[in-house]
Order: structure tokens, then sequence, then C-alpha cells
């Protein structure tokens, strides 16, 4: 993932300070009777250099979602972006993964970068006809429309989201700097992501602090996090979210979605493996960290 990226020097002069909570999350955090649910996942499964690391060595490229839905309980499923899938897709797919697994699937380019969400009746009919063929394996989907689609474009955003289906769960991320400028989120785009329930994306990338906005529009959050091949920052970064997660858990997170990038995808296991030891240490959870095969766990700073 090259979101975000900084050269070594740029990196060593980030503040990588979690900004505070918004007023208007106390909105939508109530104390809960249940515990947070966690979806802690990557971004794709078809990585043969996890093979001997993540995956049992041996393993072929076929039975890579296998293993990997074995480990993981969920993807951020980036590969429908690049193709509109076909139920025939879907079906294959889920018949490789457990129950309670989630696909948290992008919508496709097509839409989203192609037509910028004008116009597309056609296509996102055909996307939904197939992703919904997930059934209970379907997680909320992830809308990021084009990096240059601007609030100008808001009567826009507001039309897709208004005609969406209400009852397919949506998360957005918006990457144009000017959703950002005003007290770190744009108000009306808040309001109309509260207004039909749909939740935002936090993006923790070291190149746009801006984009780390911590507004909550739901009771749920929906992180993506994106280290720097393990650098000593990566660490320190996830030791601050863990701690806000915390914070969230005691005031009433129902669900955190959170999905670990690297620009260099070998290493996010490693890191995945931290948070989760991290969140059993500090919040109390009882998740199941990945087990890594090779001595590559052990770069701890």
């Amino acid at each position: 993932m090259e979101f975000g990226k900084v050269t070594d020097e740029e990196l060593a002069q980030i503040d990588f300070t979690l900004p505070p909570d918004p007023e208007v999350n106390k909105q939508v955090l109530t104390p809960l009777d249940e515990p947070t649910k966690f979806y802690i996942g990557c971004a794709k499964w078809g990585r043969k250099d996890w093979v001997g690391k993540l995956y049992p060595k041996g393993t072929k490229p076929k039975d890579f979602l296998e293993h990997y839905a074995q480990i993981f309980n969920c993807i951020e499923f980036n590969a429908v972006y690049y193709r509109m899938p076909f139920p025939s897709d879907v079906w294959q797919w889920k018949s490789k993964v457990p129950e309670g697994f989630k696909f948290c699937p992008k919508f496709t380019d097509i839409i989203t970068h192609k037509k910028r969400l004008k116009n597309t009746e056609f296509e996102t009919g055909k996307y939904l006809e197939a992703i919904t063929e997930f059934k209970e394996n379907l997680g909320p989907i992830f809308l990021m429309p084009h990096p240059q689609f601007s609030p100008k474009q808001i009567q826009t955003l507001y039309d897709f989201i208004e005609q969406f289906p209400e009852d397919v769960p949506m998360f957005v991320e918006l990457r144009h700097p000017d959703w950002y400028k005003e007290d770190g989120y744009n108000k009306e785009l808040y309001a109309i992501l509260k207004e039909f329930n749909r939740g935002t994306i936090i993006t923790d990338a070291s190149g746009r602090r801006d984009c780390v906005h911590m507004h909550l529009t739901t009771n749920e959050c929906f992180i993506r996090f994106v280290g720097n091949s393990l650098h000593r920052t990566d660490y320190e970064r996830i030791d601050d979210w863990v701690q806000r997660i915390k914070e969230w858990m005691a005031q009433g997170l129902k669900t955190c979605y959170f999905f670990m990038h690297q620009h260099e995808e070998l290493h996010s296991p490693e890191l995945i493996k931290y948070l989760i030891e991290k969140l059993n240490a500090e919040c109390g959870t009882n998740l199941t960290p990945p087990k890594l095969h090779s001595k590559q766990e052990n770069t701890l700073f």
C-alpha cells in the first residue's frame, strides 16, 4: 500500500500522537451490556511470501484463502475493486471460510473512480447482486471515492448513499484534504453519515495525518493502519491505538474493525500479532494471535 508513504528522513519528523476524540463521539458511544466484537485482518490473502511464515510450508495458492480464514476472522477485500465480481466468484470464496468470517469488500472501481458515483445504478446493482451472496459472511462494504472527490461533490455522495440499501452496512473513506479542513472533519459529511447510519473510516498513514480524524458516526470503528515495515514507530503507534480502543470500549464501542497494511505487506502478520497481544493484555480481550512459523516474527525494534 503506497498511500501516505514517506521517506525514512520524513518518518523521523512525524508526530504520530492520536488526536483527541471530538465531542460528537459522545452522541454515538453509549454503554453496552455486551463486549466489543473484534474483526482484525489484512487486505489480501494471496501472498506467496507468507508460505512457511504464516501459512504452512508447501501451501498451494488455491488454498491460501482457506488457511487465511483459519488465522484471521476478516479480510479487507480489495480484489473486487479491480474487477466486478460475479455470484459464482462469491460462492467459491464463501465456500472456503468458516462461520463468522467477514469479507469487507471495496466497491468496484467503475463505480467509485471511473463514474465517480454518478449514474451507477446498473453497476451498483450488479455489484450488490454478487456480494450479497456472501450472506452471513458479508461484513461492511468499504466505499472509497476517487481521491479527487471533494466536498464540492457532496450532493453526489448524498444521493448515492441515500439510494443504497439500508440493510447493507457501509463505511466511507475520503482522501481529498478538503474534507478535513473544518474542525478535522466536514460537518455536513458527518451529518449525512450519521443520518444514514454509515460509518467513518479512520486511516492512520504516516504522510496523511489529516485522515486520522477520530470521528465516529456509529458505535463501530473501522481503522486502516499503514505501517512502515516494522519500524519502531509502528509498535508505538499500535500501543496508542490499543489505549484509544480501550477508552472506546468503556464508552460503548460495539464493533472494532482493524485492518493492517504495510508498504511491504510481507510484514503485516507480525504487527497484527503484536496488536492482538496488546489488546489481550490491556483490554481484557481473549483474541487468538496468528502463529508465525519463522524467525521473522522476532523483529520488534
